[in-house]
């Protein structure tokens, strides 16, 4: 396990990377409370923005962990960030104004944790595997509530837990409907734990390069920021899922042309396949 590979030749430094994914993404999580401020739920996708940032800063950690040969690793430490990030994000939503602060704290104690036992107890004895899965578990924290903020206009515990529903005209709370109770949150989960580790599954070998790894994750970012703006039809108006829905379509079709055209740049050749036409009677 001697391969290490912090940074493409030409490519921003991780610890830059780390930095601004960080400040990104807490930028555009509390952005959502102008939801707040205005009375309107028309912020809720700065929320996903705010994902996505995180999930750049992620694809860039799981290029530094995985770059030293541990198999499988790609997909096991997308799952593990996410797997590690909900206990922090739902813990941290209980914190009001400061959800996201406490799940980004949260989430590097539980990582920072979870890192030891891996290094030390199980002996993976990788350099950067405590630091590494520290910044993944937050990183998960944040995409899981950037999300959570985005379907539901809130980052806190209650638009989670409990949705005012209407029965016999009397107005009660239900769990059934709510992000949690109707799974949507597992839902979410898995949205962000696939684009977080995707960029670098697909792009990893001796070709690759970080703008186009890093490209690719955007893409896949906004491909599930897509999915959440749908799902967010259950819980806010129609003018603010839309609003969402657009941005979320035009970020992605501007990182999907960008990814092709950065695939075409580094490829040996482009060739169009056609389909394979098979001779009647075979």
């Amino acid at each position: 396990m001697t391969a290490q590979i912090t940074v493409t030749e030409g490519g921003i430094p991780h610890n830059t990377l780390m930095i601004y994914g960080l400040i990104s993404s807490l930028v555009g999580i509390y952005l959502t409370y102008l939801n707040t401020v205005t009375g309107t739920q028309l912020f809720s996708f700065f929320g996903g923005l705010g994902a996505v940032a995180a999930l750049i800063w992620g694809s860039s950690t799981i290029k530094r962990l995985c770059s030293y040969g541990i198999g499988t690793g790609v997909p096991s430490a997308g799952m593990l960030a996410f797997g590690s990030g909900v206990i922090a994000m739902l813990l941290a939503t209980k914190f009001g104004i400061a959800s996201p602060i406490v799940a980004l704290v949260l989430g590097l104690v539980i990582g920072a944790i979870l890192g030891y036992i891996a290094n030390n107890i199980l002996a993976m004895k990788i350099p950067v595997m405590i630091q590494s899965i520290a910044e993944l578990a937050a990183v998960g924290a944040l995409v899981m509530i950037g999300f959570t903020a985005m379907t539901t206009g809130s980052f806190t515990f209650s638009p989670l837990s409990v949705i005012p529903v209407t029965v016999l005209g009397a107005t009660v709370n239900s769990f059934g409907t709510s992000l949690i109770g109707g799974g949507l949150l597992a839902a979410i989960f898995m949205l962000g734990s696939i684009a977080l580790q995707h960029g670098f599954n697909a792009c990893l070998g001796p070709s690759e390069k970080q703008d186009r790894t890093l490209m690719l994750t955007a893409e896949v970012g906004f491909l599930s920021m897509l999915m959440v703006a749908i799902f967010s039809f259950a819980f806010i108006g129609v003018g603010a899922m839309i609003v969402s829905v657009l941005i979320s379509a035009i970020g992605w079709y501007y990182t999907y042309a960008q990814y092709i055209t950065l695939s075409k740049r580094d490829a040996a050749a482009w060739l169009d396949s056609k389909p394979i036409v098979e001779a009647e009677g075979h």
